[in-house]
């Protein structure tokens, strides 16, 4: 048998962009459900950086192939973290620079490995007295942008291509599972749950689609509030949500996903951060009180490796009160976003841009939910 050296010939994942996709999925149900019951994660977290490696790389292809995007130019982009890596990843791949605005909030650990990929990292000092962190990031691309008129922003946000960097994904999660009746997603830019869920409503008309959020963040109509979770949630409204696609929507506290992160790790040997819980905690509780034989889908992000300071460091839960107990066996339920603010794990069945008309597309409410 010839190396590869000696035979002529490449293998697929010979490149660095060859990392990227075709990523395992894996049947989870205890403690999640019981008997034959469970949900299949699909495990983002074996690509390089994680989920986001996908529209990293895609974003900067489509941009470079319309020439938005110059040979050697800066990528400057806001960023909690994984966007980052893959962003590092599209840099080193394609010989651009990256300079990443990012937030006290992030882990220590992420600065030292985006540092050790080449990436610059930009801090910025203050929230924005209404946008958060988030609308202090942006601002400051912003000035970093005007400072370098070569430089491009990808603009995760509202950047369509941050949607159809997820065709992929959906097309594997089609080979591997076949027929899929619900797909669960965590929801902070909206790129991953449109894009996976549109290509597969195509294949398959009926596919619900589930979305999940953490408490304090404004993407379905709560109030604003700091949030201790990072990769879900948003403190502006980022127009490449999918309004009209969502069935419901569900908000997570930070101890229930915790619980569900640590349980995921300690039963089935494949687990990863606040994303990852959320989205486990919702996916179990459908795969109990949904009909046997109803086939769940649920999108896990990334791994565990940057969160080992945090959702997996008992002395950082305990400062931050999270090591409380089991959650709920099921949500609480609200009728509208609007009805009051939620504090635990929360389902609604009406899902509503806040924002109306402002994205073009009219106002949108979706009633219903699932039965």
């Amino acid at each position: 048998m010839h190396s590869p050296s000696t035979s002529g010939r490449t293998p697929g994942a010979a490149t660095l962009a060859g990392l990227v996709g075709n990523t395992p999925v894996l049947r989870v149900s205890r403690p999640f459900t019981g008997g034959d019951r469970g949900f299949w994660a699909k495990l983002e977290g074996f690509n390089p950086g994680g989920i986001k490696d996908r529209p990293g790389l895609h974003m900067v292809e489509r941009a470079r192939a319309r020439g938005d995007l110059r040979p050697g130019a800066a990528v400057v982009e806001s960023t909690s973290g994984t966007l980052g890596l893959g962003l590092a990843l599209a840099g080193m791949v394609h010989g651009h620079p990256v300079t990443l605005v990012t937030d006290p909030g992030l882990e220590p650990s992420m600065v030292r490995l985006l540092t050790a990929y080449g990436a610059r990292i930009d801090i910025v000092a203050d929230p924005h007295p209404a946008g958060g962190w988030q609308q202090a990031r942006r601002d400051r691309v912003a000035e970093l942008l005007a400072e370098d008129r070569r430089a491009w922003c990808p603009d995760q946000y509202g950047n369509p291509d941050n949607v159809s960097a997820y065709t992929s994904l959906a097309l594997e999660l089609a080979g591997q599972l076949g027929h899929i009746d619900i797909l669960v997603c965590s929801v902070g830019t909206g790129g991953h749950s449109a894009g996976v869920s549109r290509v597969l409503r195509q294949l398959q008309p009926g596919l619900r689609l589930v979305g999940v959020d953490t408490i304090g963040s404004t993407i379905f109509g709560q109030p604003a509030r700091a949030r201790l979770m990072r990769g879900l949630g948003s403190s502006i409204h980022p127009r490449n949500v999918a309004y009209p696609d969502f069935s419901e929507v569900h908000w997570v506290a930070p101890a229930e996903s915790v619980w569900a992160c640590r349980r995921l790790a300690a039963s089935h040997y494949a687990t990863g951060g606040w994303s990852v819980g959320a989205v486990a905690l919702v996916a179990g509780w459908l795969a109990r009180t949904q009909p046997r034989a109803t086939r769940i889908a649920a999108v896990f992000p990334d791994g565990p490796q940057r969160y080992l300071e945090t959702v997996y460091d008992d002395a950082w839960c305990a400062r931050h009160g999270l090591l409380g107990g089991e959650p709920a066996e099921g949500p609480d339920e609200i009728t509208h976003p609007g009805e009051r603010e939620v504090t635990r794990w929360t389902r609604c069945a009406r899902v509503v841009d806040p924002v109306g008309g402002t994205r073009g597309d009219g106002p949108v409410t979706v009633a219903g939910g699932l039965k």
